[in-house]
């Protein structure tokens, strides 16, 4: 939970909410992971294929390992409010949305509530059970996600 405590000089904002990818199976063509909440299981998730740190194939590549706030606000691709990934290193624009194959995705995170090589499933229901969690997060302060893999984080 957010705690806000104000002095004379300023208002500091506490982390209200931890998201946390965790990278599992890599192949030539997608990423897929699973996605928590606190710690807790959400969704799986599915991305384009990680590349080496500095390279980046548009619109087949993932986004850096790392930590990134996380905002809603307009997205004029979807023409409505979206979760948006800030400040990600050689990208613009990262969104996390529905889709189900890395052809969805150009850069983005996929949500789903099952999975295949390749291939999540049920997309629009992940999705619609995690936006308004994360809405629920951002009232009460700063969201953040860190991407990681299975063995370590980066």
């Amino acid at each position: 939970m957010a705690r806000l405590y104000r002095n004379h000089l300023r208002t500091i904002l506490f982390i209200s909410m931890n998201l946390k990818l965790q990278r599992q199976v890599c192949t030539d063509i997608s990423t897929i992971g699973s996605l928590f909440i606190d710690d807790i299981f959400e969704c799986f998730t599915l991305e384009d294929t990680v590349r080496p740190p500095g390279i980046k194939i548009p619109g087949a590549t993932a986004i850096s390992y790392g930590s990134y706030e996380v905002i809603v606000d307009h997205s004029n691709r979807f023409g409505r409010a979206m979760p948006h990934v800030l400040n990600v290193p050689m990208f613009e624009g990262i969104r996390i949305h529905p889709g189900n194959t890395s052809s969805d995705t150009e850069g983005c995170i996929l949500l789903g509530t099952s999975k295949s090589t390749d291939h999540i499933y049920n997309s629009k229901i992940a999705f619609d059970n995690f936006f308004p969690k994360l809405e629920e997060g951002l009232k009460a302060g700063k969201v953040m996600i860190e991407i990681t893999n299975m063995t370590s984080t980066h």
